[in-house]
């Protein structure tokens, strides 16, 4: 049976995840106590489902190290665990409260035990708290994405067939911050941008005229071939230290050309692999909110 976990900061999208993995066909368990975990997978399991989603959240703090081997135990009995890790940065945690008036779970618990937390001593203490879970699944940064990014971001992942370690390639604006959930980040900002060509700007880099465009750049090719040749020479030592997860993030000034190119050509060439994502932080974006704008390769 495959497992996912959702978890994560509080206002990080887990709603948003789990009623994605929902509509996907999951059977899911929202807000379960940790402690449930187990038995609630093998009762899943006994009844014949092939796909599950259960949601732990902070407040289940103080049993993450019972989540942890239990996942462990699951994973030994060939249980398909993957663990879904939802952040925001600070500051977009607080926005996305105050905007909806909600009260952090952490200042509710806090008043419980006679204190009283700021909303963003509230969102740190819980980022503090849960980054050992953090390292233990494939994190996503909802900072500034749309919500119907996200969700497709969530059916991609829960799509992709098993394997030992998933590789993510994700491209991201240098002028929006590296994403929270980069393990390797590589700038491509030094190879030739197509934003100054009037033709290729309205374009993104998953659109043939920049493709073109790019790839007949000695220097474009030359800084694919030498991430690649970094890639292969250091993912199985990833491996070896049992990683389930590899995001790599290239970035360039905008996040709509250069990057975006960059990543699905790496993610073409390690197309071979089992559990390869390739996903854009703005180039998405823009191809939703303005598709007439862009003529998508095939």
């Amino acid at each position: 049976m495959q497992l996912i976990l959702v978890t994560g900061l509080s206002g990080g999208g887990k709603s948003i995840a789990i009623r994605q993995l929902e509509d996907s066909g999951c059977y899911c368990v929202d807000n379960l106590p940790a402690e449930f975990l187990l038995p609630v997978a093998h009762r899943l399991g006994s009844l014949g489902e092939e796909r599950a989603a259960v949601a732990i959240d902070g407040r289940s703090i103080a049993t993450m190290k019972e989540v942890s081997e239990s996942l462990a135990k699951l994973r030994e009995e060939g249980f398909d665990v993957r663990v879904l890790f939802l952040t925001a940065s600070t500051d977009e945690l607080i926005k996305r409260f105050s905007e909806t008036r909600r009260r952090h779970p952490f200042s509710i618990r806090a008043e419980h035990e006679g204190k009283t937390l700021t909303l963003r001593e509230a969102v740190e203490l819980e980022a503090e708290l849960l980054q050992p879970m953090a390292k233990r699944g494939m994190i996503m940064d909802t900072t500034g994405i749309l919500p119907a990014q996200l969700r497709r971001w969530v059916q991609q992942f829960a799509g992709e067939p098993g394997a030992r370690m998933t590789i993510t390639f994700e491209s991201f604006a240098y002028k929006h911050g590296i994403p929270t959930a980069a393990d390797l980040v590589f700038d491509v900002r030094c190879i030739a941008n197509p934003y100054y060509d009037p033709a290729l700007r309205p374009l993104t880099g998953r659109d043939e005229p920049v493709a073109r465009f790019l790839a007949a750049g000695a220097e474009a090719c030359r800084m694919v071939d030498d991430i690649a040749a970094f890639l292969e020479t250091w993912i199985p030592a990833y491996l070896r230290q049992n990683r389930h997860y590899l995001t790599i993030c290239i970035g360039c000034t905008g996040g709509q050309h250069r990057s975006v190119w960059v990543a699905e050509t790496l993610g073409r060439r390690f197309a071979g692999r089992a559990g390869v994502i390739v996903r854009h932080r703005i180039a998405e974006q823009l191809a939703r909110l303005a598709p007439e704008a862009t003529v998508q390769t095939a």
